[in-house]
C-alpha cells in the first residue's frame, strides 16, 4: 500500500501543523478508516469508519482550540496525529496514526509529546482520550507515557468498546488524575449501545461549539500552516 521508505541520514524528520483536509493528511485519513472498518467494521456506526473519521467539523482540529501535526519524512507522511476542545483545561486526543510499516520506531511517541507540547503551549493542562477495546497496543503506548487507565483493567475491555485516559500536563504535569473509573456495561450489547450515543452526543457538543464560534467570528483565520517555502517545523529529528 505504501511505497518502501527507507531512512536517509541526510533528511529529517520534521513535525509540521496541518488540518485533515491537506492532501499531506490524506495518508493518515485513509488509512485509519482501513484500520478502523478492519478491526471494528459496522460496530459503532453502519456506514463504517469513514463516518467516525469524518465524525467531527475540521474546524474542531483548528488552533486555538486544537491542532493537527504530521510527522514528514522528506515527501512522505509518516505519522500523525490531532486534538480538540474537550472542556476548558483538558485537550482531547485524537487520529493518533502511524505508518503501518514503520511501526516500533517510536514514531507513535513521538507524535504523543509533540501534541502534549502543543497542548500545553495552548494552555491546556490535562489530555484525555480513548481508543478502541481492539487496539491493546494503543493502551500499552499511553500506559508507558504516563497516562491513567480510567477503566477497570481486569474487566474484559469489550464491556467498555471505549477505553478513557486521562494525564496532567503542562503546570500540572505529574499531579495524579482524580477522574472517576468508567463503569462497564452488563453485556456487549449495552457497552455498544452506551458508546454510540455518547459519541453521538459528543459530536453534536463539538459541531454546535464549532459554529458558535464560526458566528462569533466569521472572518478568524481558521488555519495557521505556513505558506509553502517557509520553515513549518515545529521541532526537527536528526
Amino acid at each position: 500500500m505504501f511505497p518502501e521508505l527507507r531512512q536517509d541520514k541526510s533528511v529529517t524528520d520534521q513535525i509540521i501543523r496541518s488540518h485533515p483536509l491537506d492532501p499531506e493528511a490524506q495518508p493518515l485519513v485513509e488509512d485509519l478508516i482501513r484500520e478502523y472498518d478492519s478491526r471494528y467494521g459496522a460496530l459503532f456506526d453502519s456506514r463504517g469508519a469513514r463516518a467516525e473519521l469524518y465524525r467531527y467539523p475540521p474546524e474542531a482540529f483548528a488552533e486555538p482550540d486544537g491542532s493537527f501535526l504530521l510527522i514528514r519524512r522528506g515527501r512522505e507522511t509518516i505519522a500523525g496525529g490531532a486534538f480538540m476542545r474537550y472542556d476548558e483545561d483538558t485537550a482531547e486526543f485524537k487520529r493518533i496514526w502511524t505508518r503501518p510499516d514503520l511501526r516500533r520506531q517510536g514514531l507513535a511517541r513521538r507524535i504523543v509529546q509533540a501534541l502534549e507540547e502543543r497542548a500545553e503551549i495552548l494552555g491546556y493542562t490535562r489530555v484525555y482520550l480513548t481508543t478502541g477495546f481492539r487496539q491493546p497496543e494503543a493502551t500499552s503506548l499511553y500506559v508507558t507515557l504516563g497516562y491513567r487507565q480510567l477503566f477497570d483493567p481486569a474487566i474484559d475491555p469489550a464491556l467498555y468498546r471505549s477505553l478513557p485516559f486521562e494525564k496532567h500536563i503542562g503546570r500540572l504535569a505529574g499531579r495524579p488524575g482524580t477522574s472517576p473509573l468508567k463503569e462497564p456495561a452488563a453485556s456487549l450489547e449495552e457497552a455498544t449501545t452506551r458508546v454510540t450515543a455518547a459519541k453521538a452526543a459528543h459530536a453534536a457538543e463539538v459541531a454546535a461549539r464549532v459554529a458558535s464560534k464560526s458566528a462569533e467570528a466569521p472572518l478568524r483565520v481558521v488555519w495557521s500552516r505556513p505558506p509553502a517555502g517557509q520553515a513549518a517545523a515545529l521541532r526537527q529529528n536528526p
